[in-house]
């Protein structure tokens, strides 16, 4: 199994645009063949700031994939490319973490 850490951060006040776009498109991600989980969080409610929170312009994308085929062919998906040119102008960073299980 092969899980994904993506840490996207959007340009100020831009995050639940990118949220919809996600919403939009995450039903197609979970019909990818290999797809497990596909799941947007952000900071718990109720938390007390912290250096380990993302913050109001951050969310984070839980992933997992079947095999590391499975998640190479979500990445190369057309459904994908059209997400991705729809927040780029949104967005401020991503940050990927491809993780095994030790």
């Amino acid at each position: 199994m092969i899980h994904v850490v993506a840490v996207i951060t959007a340009k100020p006040g831009q995050r639940d645009l990118i949220l919809e776009a996600y919403r939009a498109n995450r039903p197609a991600v979970l019909a990818e063949e290999g797809c497990i989980e596909y799941t947007a969080t952000i900071d718990a409610a109720g938390m007390p700031a912290s250096r380990g929170s993302f913050g109001p312009d951050t969310f984070v994308v839980v992933e997992k994939w079947e095999t590391l085929a499975a998640l190479q062919a979500h990445s190369a998906a057309p459904h994908m490319a059209a997400y991705g040119a729809k927040v780029k102008d949104w967005t401020e960073s991503r940050l990927i973490h491809v993780l095994e299980p030790v």
